[in-house]
């Protein structure tokens, strides 16, 4: 009888030391995800609120909530919530200065043992704040503010004619004149309409013949507009571009026999130099294609010089030399210089030579001694 008693009171304790280790919270939200939709950026900041209950059987406690970034806030149940009651997490959004989609997660870390890191995700589109005037006309010239001061057309072909057009307008009091005159050959522009009224917008239209500039590589061209401006009655406009030959019509027979420019090397490594030295190095290159190789341009970046090449067409098998010189007064420590080529090789039309090294600065001179 006395084992009967002994062996039902171990299993009473196992059983309540069973029941113990079963207590536990459980954090259930009725959603994970809220999608703001489409919200404007001018709205100001929006809210929403992630509601969740302890499905468990202990007491569940929101340890922290941390926001992926600086444009979320969140307020939560910061006290431990029983079992079956409920608790919330609100997340706020500001959407002022983030146009575009947006996806933003929210860890939050519990004492729920199957839970302990549960991601929320706020998510929607802002729709862009309409621009002020000075936003879409950020650059002030005189009484005229423009969307920009310059055409940029980026990588061209010379085969090419470019036409884009510059938005304008007139913040003076008094209409304003607008005119052009002294066109290069390759080059036109007008101005629509002619006399801009206070306030009023206009636009500036460019056409540009690439093939009439007869250049290659990165080329920079002035346009100047003249108005009645008290100001700034001269406006200067630039053009840029990077000019290319137009290889793409091409046919596989005339690949066979195009030019091709071979160097010795593409990189003179002078070690190191002493301030003030003057470095000198030959580039060395010839012909292995069929036709006449034609050395279009050779355009030295800042601090080095290059002088053409003894030969600028050669033919097939030739050998020509680039002689270039790179001045080091006021420089120091690493330096690397460029040497850019244009020719005619449809392959190789681009080739960029270095000079590279290490300048040691001059000794200080010794104070003399007292």
């Amino acid at each position: 009888m006395k084992k009967l008693l002994y062996l039902s009171f171990i299993i009473a304790l196992l059983g309540a030391g069973n029941i113990y280790a079963q207590k536990k919270a459980v954090i259930k939200f009725d959603k994970t995800v809220h999608d703001y939709g489409k919200i404007k950026e001018e709205a100001g900041k929006v809210k929403c609120r992630f509601t969740f209950t302890n499905t468990g059987n202990d007491t569940l406690k929101i340890i922290n909530v941390k926001p992926s970034c600086g444009c979320t806030a969140a307020e939560w149940t910061k006290t431990g919530v029983l079992p079956k009651k409920t608790g919330f997490i609100d997340a706020v959004f500001d959407p002022d200065h983030r146009p575009g989609p947006f996806d933003k997660g929210i860890a939050v870390t519990t004492n729920a043992p199957d839970n302990p890191m549960i991601n929320l995700v706020i998510k929607g589109e802002v729709l862009p704040k309409p621009k002020e005037m000075t936003d879409r006309y950020p650059v002030v010239v005189g009484n005229m503010r423009m969307e920009t001061s310059q055409f940029n057309f980026g990588n061209t072909k010379n085969t090419e004619i470019r036409t884009d057009t510059l938005n304008v307008i007139n913040v003076w009091s008094r209409p304003m004149t607008l005119s052009f005159k002294d066109f290069p050959p390759y080059l036109t522009a007008k101005a629509i309409p002619e006399t801009l009224k206070p306030n009023k917008e206009g636009i500036i239209i460019l056409d540009y013949d690439v093939a009439k500039r007869n250049e290659w590589g990165y080329v920079f061209d002035r346009l100047m507009l003249y108005t009645n401006d008290s100001l700034q009655p001269n406006k200067t406009i630039n053009i840029s571009q990077n000019i290319t030959e137009d290889f793409a019509n091409m046919t596989a027979e005339q690949m066979a026999v195009a030019p091709k420019i071979k160097w010795d090397n593409t990189t003179f490594d002078f070690g190191t130099a002493k301030q003030g030295d003057k470095v000198e190095c030959t580039f060395v290159f010839r012909n292995e294609g069929e036709n006449d190789l034609i050395i279009r341009k050779v355009k030295a970046s800042c601090g080095c010089t290059a002088t053409n090449p003894e030969k600028t067409v050669l033919k097939k098998g030739e050998e020509s030399k680039i002689n270039a010189t790179f001045n080091t007064a006021g420089k120091s420590g690493k330096q690397y210089k460029s040497i850019t080529i244009i020719s005619n090789d449809p392959v190789n039309s681009t080739t960029m030579l270095s000079i590279q090294g290490t300048l040691d600065q001059p000794a200080p001179a010794e104070t003399p001694q007292k």
